[in-house]
């Protein structure tokens, strides 16, 4: 077999030849990505695979991708773009696995929600000529599962790609015009950078809804109400999912839950001391930067 390898740097409209989009993992994300790529690429050939028998069935059933591959080697095999939407502790292995099978000139990314160690096993493990680019969809659900699928998810979601010294600008390019036909705004930093934004702004609050579910007890949590439900829904994610991302992203969680705690500390201090100008100061600020946040997302389009 003859294999023509694309040379990314001297075909700028490498998009329009994107034949073959490969999805590994099946899940609600992946599932999703396969959707929503069948409806805006409607000249690629969009692939699925999971190594789950039960999922692949069901990923037919749904119809959510145009094939779906049985084996992992036939999913990736001559693929133009591969993306690993399974838990970011297999990523490892998944990059060994499938580097015999990548043609020169593959892309390949993930959707997950911690990037420096990814990088860093990419570069160990796929082969030369293959590129690698971090990606991570800002979108998903509390829900889990190929059913939960949706061709409108990524619509609108912010899109961070990663990339480090080296990684090929043309690459970076297709798989900005890739996730944007796919309804995603598009932003670049470096791994390092995503990691300590997210840790903040989604690792964090995941860990705090966690905590707040815990620290009551069974007995007592049936009289929560609306704003218990609404504050902790995140805690309802995935469990071995959440357990990778945390993991992963280990020092800037330690990090995130002592800035958490010294906040509950000061709060601690005015509710004790009685002192109810502090207490009414800290809220309001709360309140007065939830605004606002609430405002540029609106005005972003991220939300409603």
């Amino acid at each position: 077999m003859v294999i023509v390898a694309f040379d990314l740097e001297r075909n700028p409209f490498f998009m329009k030849k994107l034949r073959k989009i490969s999805v590994i993992g099946m899940g609600l994300l992946g599932a999703s990505v396969t959707l929503s790529a069948k409806r805006a690429l409607t000249r690629s050939r969009i692939v699925g695979y999971s190594h789950r028998d039960s999922t692949r069935q069901k990923a037919h059933q749904y119809e959510v991708a145009d094939e779906i591959a049985d084996s992992l080697g036939a999913a990736v095999e001559e693929a133009d773009v591969v993306i690993l939407a399974t838990p970011i502790q297999t990523f490892e292995d998944y990059f060994k696995q499938i580097a015999p099978y990548l043609k020169d000139g593959c892309i390949v990314t993930d959707v997950g929600s911690t990037k420096t160690l990814p990088h860093q096993w990419a570069a160990a493990n796929l082969p030369k000529g293959v590129y690698y680019v971090g990606s991570h969809p800002i979108a998903g659900s509390e829900k889990r599962g190929v059913e939960y699928a949706r061709d409108d998810l990524l619509v609108n979601a912010r899109c961070i790609l990663t990339k480090v010294r080296g990684t090929r600008a043309a690459a970076i390019e297709v798989l900005d015009d890739f996730w944007s036909k796919l309804g995603c705004n598009i932003e670049i930093m470096s791994p390092a950078n995503h990691d300590r934004i997210f840790g903040m702004v989604s690792h964090l609050p995941h860990m705090t809804a966690a905590a707040l579910v815990n620290s009551v007890s069974q007995q007592n949590i049936k009289f929560a109400g609306r704003g218990f439900i609404d504050t902790t829904r995140v805690a309802s994610g995935p469990s071995n999912v959440w357990t990778d991302i945390l993991m992963t992203n280990s020092d800037t969680c330690v990090e995130a839950i002592e800035k958490l705690v010294g906040q509950l500390q000061t709060l601690q201090a005015a509710i004790a001391a009685g002192d109810a100008q502090k207490v009414n100061k800290i809220l309001a600020q709360a309140g007065q930067k939830r605004a606002k946040l609430i405002q540029h997302k609106i005005n972003q389009k991220e939300l409603f």
